[in-house]
Parts: structure tokens; C-alpha cells; sequence
């Protein structure tokens, strides 16, 4: 997980108008850290994840400011899923409160682009 969070910390990107676009830049930055992964991996019905690592790290994408609660039900969800080990949410602002664990006690990780280091306005 650490290293998933590393690399996304060092992402630096232009406005993004679509979720689309973000995924892309983090495939690119994935595929060039060596990171091995599925995109838009299907974890069940009604539960895809826009990345599963190998290491069973899910990395969920979200552009602009997400609704917390809905959010929250959808980790807790993937969470469920043997194959996910932990949770990194992307997002392009932040969230006010830092999910930092799945209601079933796997490892989560919110990575908020428009910190000092993200996006370049």
C-alpha cells in the first residue's frame, strides 16, 4: 500500500475535466513505477474497482468533491472482497474527514490531488 500511495503522491497533472482522464494519468504513472494492476477490475455484482494492484491494493478514483457517505459505502463494500487487501481513494480535493480504515478493519488511505504537491492549477 505504501508504495501505491508513494507514486500517486508524486502524480502531477493539469486540470482534468473527466474521471476518465485521471485514470489515465494514473495508469501511466503505475505502468512507469512498475506497478502491476487491472483496470476497472470486477470485484462482483455492482462492485467494479478502477484499480486492483497485484498486492490487492483497490484504488478508487473520484474527481471533484465526493459525497462522504456514499463513498464510505462503496469501500465498505470492495472491502468485503477476499482479494482486497486495502484501499486507496483518489481524489481530486480532499475529503474533511479521512477515511482510514474499512468498517471490516482493512487499511485505507484517501491521496487528495490539490495538496501542496497536486494538481497545477
Amino acid at each position: 500500500m505504501e508504495n501505491v500511495i508513494k507514486t500517486l503522491q508524486s502524480l502531477r497533472i493539469g486540470k482534468i475535466f473527466e474521471e476518465y482522464d485521471l485514470q489515465n494519468e494514473i495508469a501511466a504513472i503505475f505502468d512507469k513505477a512498475g506497478i502491476h494492476y487491472e483496470k476497472e477490475y470486477y470485484l462482483g455484482t455492482g462492485s467494479r474497482v478502477d484499480f486492483l494492484t497485484n498486492s490487492g491494493v483497490a484504488v478508487e478514483v473520484k474527481k471533484g468533491k465526493p459525497n462522504r457517505t456514499r463513498l464510505v459505502d462503496q469501500i465498505n463494500r470492495y472491502a468485503e472482497y477476499e482479494e482486497v487487501k486495502a484501499i486507496v481513494i483518489v481524489v481530486e480535493t480532499s475529503l474533511r474527514i479521512p477515511v482510514t480504515q474499512t468498517t471490516n478493519g482493512k487499511p485505507c488511505a484517501v491521496v487528495g490531488l490539490q495538496k501542496l504537491w497536486g494538481i497545477a492549477l
